[in-house]
């Protein structure tokens, strides 16, 4: 909103004085005496309000150690980031100030946030196939509004070998830079809301910085980093309007259970082959599509289209030998990028436990439990941990007869309290690959 609206008394401070009208901008956040921050307001004008704080704490997921220095920020279903970073304090805690529509009472309608959390020596959270717990700003209780939930509570993961890693500062000075997606030899970090970022655990050398966002042309920069130091001031500069759009079609077969799927552009710096996953910035995803797709606004880079990412009982059919299947790279230089090839999608093998629809806690020996794919002649199981590493399989699963479901007792190295795991099944017909569990499902904590 442009600065200058009319914030209307409604019986809420504005400005401080409840009798007086006063000048109220949501985005210069002027007009409203401190604490109280500019609101959207269903059906008027905007207004003066206690701001909605999200409180929590960031540990260490193996010992719950609290972990000082992370940084933490908010981001809508779009994953835009709509909040300043909150950087974590000694003892783990944070709060963080989101904002929040009013309704005609000033309480907050609903609408849904997720949180990312970064730190050095630690993964990212979150990142596949670990997922946010979304937040519902109307729950939002007290005086003045906070929510501290499950959700607020966020366990990072420890990166193996992490010593000898440092980290990268800048700023992204462009138009709207919150939630840029700024990329260093595989690391990531998301810019605040005024576009300055950091980025941790980046390996020591020469790196190129890169920026994405929907809509947003950046230059690179090169960085030098020093294990154990912080290289600052690397910035990212706006060079006008990404345009490119990136188009195809989706095949979706032999799923009477789901009808569309979504597709997204993740970075291709950022992609793991072997768990088939990586980062996506904030606006290059198309969801509801049932056949062909058009993402616009794409900044130049090198991209893999993934589609049935997302839980929605879909997979890319796993048969690489037919067309349709393979992983799909691509390079947006300029222009637009259409893509020949369908990309073809299935059902898949629906997940019982654990992971089923929420990330479960395990302890003793697991036991994995999918629901039986009628048409094949065995199945595969994978383990793999948060950090990507396969930690045991089973290529022999036989095919069940009289059960609706298939269940596999795990049979591996022991696991590590604290750590986060996801099974994955895979079913076989004359050596062929024809579905698999999801890839955000099968999740789960072992304590």
């Amino acid at each position: 909103m442009a600065a200058g609206i009319l914030c209307a008394s409604m019986g809420m401070g504005c400005g401080g004085d409840d009798a007086e009208a006063t000048s109220c901008s949501v985005a210069e956040q002027t007009g409203c005496a401190a604490p109280q921050v500019c609101e959207e307001v269903e059906g008027a004008e905007p207004a003066c309000f206690e701001p909605v704080t999200l409180k929590g704490r960031v540990v260490d997921s193996l010992d719950d150690k609290a972990l000082a220095g992370a940084r933490v920020l908010a981001r809508d279903a779009n994953d835009a980031v709509i909040s300043r970073v909150a950087v974590t304090k000694e003892d783990g805690t944070y709060e963080l100030v989101v904002p929040a529509r009013r309704d005609a009472s000033g309480a907050p309608v609903k609408a849904d946030v997720t949180l990312r959390a970064d730190a050095l020596a630690y993964e990212t959270f979150p990142k596949a196939p670990r997922v946010a717990l979304p937040i519902d700003l109307a729950t939002a209780a007290g005086k003045p509004p906070s929510i501290a939930s499950a959700a607020t509570e966020i366990a990072l993961l420890p990166l193996p070998d992490s010593a000898d890693l440092g980290a990268i500062s800048g700023v992204v000075r462009a138009d709207q830079p919150g939630g840029t997606l700024v990329v260093a030899g595989g690391a990531t970090g998301a810019a605040d809301l005024d576009g300055t970022y950091t980025i941790f655990n980046v390996a020591p050398g020469e790196v190129t910085v890169k920026g994405y966002a929907a809509g947003l042309a950046l230059d690179t920069a090169t960085a030098t980093v020093s294990a154990g130091k912080e290289t600052k001031g690397v910035d990212l500069h706006g060079t006008g309007e990404a345009t490119a759009v990136v188009s195809g079609k989706v095949e979706i077969v032999n799923a009477p259970g789901g009808s569309a799927t979504s597709v997204i552009l993740v970075v291709a710096d950022t992609f793991d082959e072997a768990a088939a996953r990586g980062e996506t910035p904030r606006g290059l995803r198309q969801g509801n599509v049932s056949g062909e797709f058009s993402i616009d606004g794409v900044p130049d880079g090198e991209y893999v289209i993934l589609a049935a990412f997302e839980n929605d009982a879909l997979v890319r059919d796993p048969d690489t030998s037919i067309g349709g299947t393979e992983i799909v790279r691509i390079t947006v230089a300029g222009g637009d990028m259409p893509v020949q090839e369908s990309f073809k999608v299935t059902e898949a093998l629906a997940v019982v436990s654990p992971g089923a629809s929420t990330l479960e806690e395990v302890s003793g020996t697991p036991t994995f439990v999918f629901k039986d794919d009628s048409s094949e002649d065995l199945y595969g199981v994978a383990v793999f941990d948060a950090l990507g590493e396969k930690i045991w399989e089973n290529t022999e699963v036989p095919r069940v007869t009289g059960s609706e479901d298939v269940s596999v007792a795990y049979d591996g190295p022991a696991l590590m309290p604290g750590m986060i795991y996801q099974f994955r099944a895979t079913s076989w017909k004359d050596g062929a690959a024809i579905s698999q569990t999801e890839d955000l499902k099968g999740v789960f904590l072992f304590k």
